[in-house]
């Protein structure tokens, strides 16, 4: 009995959970183009960044090609950029009434939150697919065990919810799209290219290296080098970049969950 006492609130937070993030993905079936152009920018840095400084050889890259040390990045950005401006639709949610109704239903804040922080993920998994057939196609040598192809998943899993989840908390705070879409645009390059994605930290100066180990995209980037490469390799160590993502992730989805009601206020 006290078993299943214990088990019947964690199976109702989790149907809570999947419910908001059906609801979430029924908008991606009534317009697929939203993903499709979040993942021509990612393509368009592999594609001509990439070539360039490969060609260049200006980016020390270890015992890798440099497409091959670039790829893992630019799938960490396309995860950055799918997730960083999520956030907007909290603000449309607000301005016709649905946030509010959210907040009325019986469903916890955490699960409206990470509701939606999974229907981001999956939306960047749908990009992972993309860069990983361009990587292919680009030569990138690309390691398919099934350990490593599961580990590339829940790090963009919960990278993605970690960005929507930060994206949620500031769209809650700003209220408006304007505000917010300066935001965003003025977080996301500092996100970058304060992070290991194209170059290593070593050639930072040193107040920059500070910032990058305090960035968690750059924990991203280092745990997908590992495991998308077959020789790739993580500098930091993967057990410590799991638990950064994952550390951080379950703290942004519990502040989101504290200033939601702000957004109707």
């Amino acid at each position: 009995m006290s078993t299943a006492t214990h088990v019947h609130p964690l199976i109702g937070f989790a149907g809570k959970t999947l419910t908001i993030t059906e609801l979430e993905l029924r908008k991606l079936r009534h317009d697929f183009t939203d993903v499709i152009t979040r993942a021509i920018q990612p393509a368009l840095w592999l594609l001509l960044f990439g070539s360039v400084f490969a060609q260049l050889r200006l980016v020390p890259a270890g015992d890798i090609p440099y497409r091959d040390f670039m790829a893992p990045g630019i799938l960490a950005q396309g995860v950055l950029f799918t997730a960083i401006f999520y956030g907007i639709g909290i603000i449309w949610e607000r301005d016709l009434g649905v946030a509010q109704k959210y907040l009325a239903s019986p469903a916890p804040r955490t699960a409206l939150v990470l509701g939606k922080a999974l229907s981001a993920s999956l939306r960047a998994l749908i990009q992972t697919v993309f860069i990983y057939t361009l990587s292919v196609i680009l030569g990138v040598h690309v390691d398919w065990h099934p350990t490593a192809l599961l580990g590339v998943i829940t790090v963009v899993i919960f990278g993605a919810a970690l960005f929507s989840s930060f994206s949620f908390i500031i769209a809650c705070l700003v209220k408006t799209r304007e505000r917010f879409m300066g935001i965003g645009q003025i977080l996301t390059m500092p996100l970058f290219f304060a992070s290991n994605a194209i170059y290593p930290i070593s050639l930072m100066p040193p107040w920059l290296q500070v910032l990058a180990h305090l960035n968690p995209l750059t924990y991203i980037v280092d745990a997908l080098r590992a495991l998308m490469l077959a020789h790739g390799t993580s500098h930091l160590g993967l057990p410590l970049d799991f638990a950064v993502i994952i550390l951080t992730t379950l703290l942004v989805v519990w502040i989101g969950s504290r200033v939601y009601p702000r957004i109707v206020r």
